[in-house]
């Protein structure tokens, strides 16, 4: 009898409740989780980092429009695994930030919606986005994805050594314009300071190496793909690009044998000239520069990699908003768009992470130029390139690749054969694909 009262009057209690009218986004994210610091907080100019940032505007989202709630799922970095088991249950989110690469695998078997509908309904256009932003989610000629940012390798730089080496001129650090002045520098820098003029993750990081790799032949118009099923690698420029590196080893003008964290640890103490790494670390070397007694202190540059062989360029990726395939109503659909509309409008906000806006007019602002480095990274926006829009599974194949080149930068393989093995071995890859 008594559990029939207590089942009788919780009836009662959720019938009196009131019910919930808003319509609900289900949004799927990476980026961390941070409820303790930021979980109530609406106060976008003061969030800090990519989790802070993001959380705080979707909670201002929230608050400004309260017929619409955006229930948030964090997932561990990156959550590819998570979303496929999802849409294999028929079940996915509404939303989920992605990769501009991987996003590629999910666009071929047609798993995602194109986006250009959404854009019209948010009062977006293509236009409004920056190249690269647009070259990274387009895929077979239709947007995929809502561009989010920009992000890809710098050379982070340690002026006082720059300084030092004779290397910096009008407060700014000389880079090199060709392969055989890097290395007269990296020669020159290494005999004033005693430190190498590099500093590399170059253990357990393949990145590293394909992100040099992929920038040089950009730079060049090497056709990298010639089709969705094959790359191309033993070629002259492939190999000038893989021996120079190597000859940066050979001659101990670059940190050997650390992974990241050693990397990160001997940029902040000084213990080289430049790190290359992503626009991801901008906020903590500022803030090392900032703070008196550290090595950075006052002593902090960052610019995209420097030409050496053809024009300007910069292999990149990006984050995106993603809609995977599912029923949606109409009311759904219009509380996406108007988050994404939100968003949009706030991708300045996400700019202070250190990746360059996916926004043409937050790219062009004065408010974006003022922040710290800004303006000497903001080339990015135009001359990124991703890989082309048909090559799936770049993950893997930046593995095999970082595989490979550590091989022959280290000397373990001559630089010719390092090359062929990984052109076979993703072509193998590739030819698995339907």
């Amino acid at each position: 009898m008594k559990r029939l009262l207590a089942l009788a009057l919780t009836l009662l209690v959720l019938s009196c409740a009131p019910a919930d009218k808003r319509t609900h986004i289900n949004l799927q994210r990476f980026f961390g989780e941070c409820g303790a610091l930021y979980g109530h907080s609406i106060d976008v100019a003061h969030a800090e980092g990519e989790c802070g940032i993001m959380t705080t505007l979707i909670n201002r989202f929230n608050a400004e429009n309260p017929d619409v709630h955006v229930d948030v799922n964090v997932v561990a970095w990156p959550g590819y695994a998570q979303l496929s088991a999802q849409i294999a249950a028929r079940d996915p989110p509404d939303l989920v930030t992605m990769h501009q690469g991987v996003l590629t695998d999910y666009a071929a078997r047609g798993l995602v919606e194109p986006v250009e509908p959404m854009l019209r309904q948010a009062g977006l256009k293509p236009d409004d986005f920056t190249d690269a932003g647009r070259r990274g989610v387009t895929k077979n000629g239709a947007m995929y994805g809502v561009p989010w940012d920009t992000i890809g390798g710098l050379f982070h730089i340690n002026t006082a050594l720059f300084a030092k080496a004779g290397l910096l001129r009008a407060g700014k650090p000389v880079l090199p314009t060709s392969p055989r002045e890097l290395l007269a520098q990296a020669r020159q820098f290494k005999e004033r300071t005693g430190t190498p003029y590099f500093i590399q993750s170059e253990v357990n990081d393949p990145a590293t190496q394909v992100r040099n790799l992929y920038t040089y032949l950009l730079a060049q118009d090497a056709v990298i793909f010639p089709d969705a099923h094959h790359i191309r690698l033993t070629t002259h420029q492939a190999k000038e690009i893989v021996t120079l590196f190597k000859t940066i080893n050979d001659q101990h003008l670059s940190t050997l044998n650390q992974d990241t964290p050693a990397a990160i640890n001997s940029f902040l103490n000084g213990q080289g000239g430049i790190y290359p790494t992503g626009t991801w670390m901008i906020g903590s070397f500022q803030a090392e520069s900032e703070t008196p007694g550290r090595p950075l202190y006052r002593s902090y540059a960052v610019f995209p990699y420097p030409r050496l062989w053809g024009h300007p360029a910069a292999f990149v990726d990006g984050h995106s908003w993603v809609m995977p395939k599912r029923k949606r109503s109409p009311a759904t659909r219009a509380a996406i768009a108007r988050f994404l509309a939100f968003m949009a409008a706030h991708n300045f906000d996400w700019s202070r992470t250190g990746h360059v806006s996916a926004m043409k007019a937050v790219v062009a602002s004065a408010a974006f130029k003022q922040l710290p480095h800004r303006a000497d990274i903001a080339p990015l926006a135009e001359i990124g390139r991703p890989l082309p829009g048909t090559i799936r599974r770049q993950g893997a194949i930046e593995g095999i690749l970082g595989e490979e080149l550590a091989a022959a930068i280290s000397g373990q393989k001559p630089v010719a054969q390092a090359l062929a093995d990984a052109e076979r071995r993703t072509n193998t890859l590739l030819a698995q694909l339907d």
